[in-house]
């Protein structure tokens, strides 16, 4: 069986036997690897702090059956400390892996690494508020997977916006002659951040009140979940502000 390396996000990991680990990563050219990370428990590994959630590493690894086994781990991005003493940060760097988690196989793309790792980046250097950081990332990361939100024209009708409702069933915002009964309503400003939100206009993210922060939050999260079809666990534990440095 061949070996071979990638870089890797560490996605999360499980206990097996009394030293091991399975390790679930995201991957820049072999999508996601579920591999066993022999004695990584024992005080005397050498890189098992390396094969820690939210870490970026350089690994080489062997072909097995079912799972592949870890050889060699090099730390290439080592965001988790800074990630974990920041509440706000952690609960928010916890969806960004469950959500890539949950996307499947063959959605696990080069574009979705580069995505992850950029977004954990910018949590660890505290570039951005938290939330944003997430929210920015989930609308991109559904982007990717083909499930892009219509924020201008009409979802179901292409009819040319901006439209005020958002039916997340139906693709994003839907005109009044398409809308739902009942369908809810967002403000202007909103779908405003949120367009911002998707194509990373920071100065505009950075900008916004929080309100509508949180009104975009609940439109992405709701959005989200849908098109993934269950819920993401670790969003019931992020701060419905917009986090650090929120107004």
């Amino acid at each position: 069986m061949p070996t071979y390396r990638d870089e890797a996000v560490i996605l999360r990991t499980h206990k097996l036997g009394e030293a091991d680990r399975i390790v679930t990563m995201l991957s820049r050219r072999h999508g996601k690897i579920r591999a066993v990370a022999k004695g990584v428990r024992r005080t005397s590994s050498k890189f098992g702090a390396r094969l820690e959630p939210f870490m970026v590493a350089d690994v080489q690894l062997y072909q097995g059956r079912s799972l592949d086994i870890v050889q060699q781990a090099e730390s290439l991005g080592s965001y988790g400390t800074d990630i974990a003493v920041h509440y706000d940060r952690f609960t928010s760097a916890s969806a960004m892996v469950e959500t890539a988690d949950r996307l499947s196989d063959s959605e696990a793309t080069g574009d979705q690494y580069l995505l992850l790792v950029g977004g954990l980046r910018a949590l660890a250097r505290g570039e951005h508020a938290p939330r944003s950081i997430l929210d920015s990332y989930l609308l991109r990361v559904m982007a990717l997977s083909g499930w892009a939100p219509s924020l201008t024209d009409c979802a179901r009708c292409s009819k040319p916006g901006p439209h005020r409702s958002f039916v997340g069933q139906l693709g994003g915002a839907v005109c009044s002659d398409c809308a739902p009964a009942g369908s809810p309503r967002i403000a202007g400003s909103t779908l405003g951040l949120l367009r911002a939100l998707m194509a990373g206009e920071w100065d505009i993210i950075d900008a916004a009140p929080g309100r509508d922060g949180a009104a975009a939050s609940g439109v992405i999260a709701a959005y989200a979940q849908w098109h993934l079809e269950r819920g993401i666990r670790s969003l019931a534990h992020v701060s419905s502000t917009t986090g650090e440095g929120a107004r």
